[in-house]
């Protein structure tokens, strides 16, 4: 078996499913990549059964057949072959040379034997969304999914959709994050996606004007894109009803330079480590928000003009979900909204309600 193929090509492909290999496995096979040579394709394939991607490279190619092979070897020898053409020979005892320019080298590969099949899921059950779209609700709401094991469910995104309606939800019982959509589905769905997945899959969208096709069944999920196939486990549980936590109602709002608000919490950020905690405390009355940080390494006071409706409020929050909230917004402004200083802060758009970012506020002491 042979192929003959443009290396930067295969570099490229061989990143895209890489990080979908197995780092230890009691199936050997899964801590490679096959390759699967047919007609005039290379295709190569990663998976840790949790997650796989797929994707394929036109090639010339002498013989069909698969193989496994090491991603760091496959990888690292690719790349640092001289010349734009590598050739790939395979014997019958599964041994790989390569060749490009005037160099030359060989490995050992295995049998594809034991490499399992890609779950199968029903390709007629789904929706289609632009690229564009949806890594931006991925990149807008990942950081607020949870780090605790202990509740898998919310280590995931909740893709919500009802009536067209989309909505991709993440909650870690500090904060909640809400990114909306209009999309062409006449189905309902209710599932939740972990978020390395979903991160994978935003790192692999380049062209985000093409679509993206996405089936599904109970268990798995499949995101098709171009030339790129990712499948991932869904996380089984009740997700949290998001809904209820919205507030209905508030007292003050808030319009802000986001970026203004953002420098300022940055220069708190210079107080604060893992030895040195502190809230910050944020006072709004009279077009200004004032906010005062404390820590054994120093003190800031700041003030930024801004509009404010409502009643005046004094407000302790944790600087770092404020800053997260903020910067995954897209926007130059946004809209704060307070009921108290108990209740949950609310982060939106100036118009409409794409997103929805919410941070729980953190008590005070002398109020």
């Amino acid at each position: 078996m042979k192929f003959i193929c443009n290396k930067s090509e295969l570099s490229e492909a061989i990143g895209k499913v890489s990080k979908a290999t197995a780092p230890k496995s009691t199936i050997p096979a899964l801590e490679g990549i096959k390759v699967k040579v047919t007609d005039g394709v290379i295709e190569l394939t990663a998976y840790n059964l949790d997650m796989g991607v797929r994707t394929a490279i036109k090639a010339e190619t002498d013989g069909t057949g698969e193989f496994v092979v090491s991603p760091r070897l496959f990888n690292e020898f690719t790349r640092r072959m001289s010349g734009d053409e590598i050739t790939f020979e395979i014997n019958d005892i599964m041994i790989i040379t390569i060749s490009c320019s005037s160099t030359e080298c060989s490995f050992s590969a295995m049998s594809a034997e034991e490499y399992p099949d890609l779950p199968v899921v029903d390709m007629e059950r789904g929706f289609t969304i632009k690229n564009g779209v949806l890594k931006s609700m991925i990149l807008q709401t990942s950081y607020a999914t949870s780090q605790n094991e202990n509740k898998p469910i919310l280590t995931g995104e909740l893709f919500d959709i009802k009536g067209g309606k989309f909505n991709m939800v993440a909650i870690d019982g500090f904060r909640l994050a809400i990114r909306t959509e209009i999309i062409d589905c006449n189905d309902d769905y209710h599932f939740v996606v972990p978020k390395k997945a979903l991160l994978e899959l935003s790192a692999l969208i380049k062209d985000e004007d093409n679509d993206c096709n996405v089936y599904m069944n109970d268990r798995h999920i499949i995101f098709e894109t171009g030339d790129v196939f990712l499948i991932s486990r869904l996380l089984e549980g009740e997700f949290h009803r998001y809904q209820s936590s919205i507030p209905l109602s508030h007292k003050t709002e808030v319009i802000i330079n986001k970026r203004d608000f953002s420098t300022s919490l940055e220069r708190c950020s210079l107080l604060i480590d893992d030895k040195n905690k502190s809230p910050i405390r944020c006072e709004i009355s009279d077009g200004t928000v004032k906010l005062n940080c404390k820590t054994a390494i120093g003190r800031l006071n700041d003030t930024i003009t801004a509009d404010v409706a409502g009643d005046s409020v004094t407000i302790g929050f944790n600087n770092k979900l404020i800053l997260e909230a903020l910067r995954a917004s897209e926007s130059d402004k946004v809209k704060i909204r307070f009921s108290g200083a108990s209740k949950v802060i609310e982060i939106l758009p100036i118009e409409g309600e794409s997103f929805i970012f919410l941070v729980m506020p953190v008590q005070l002491k002398n109020i």
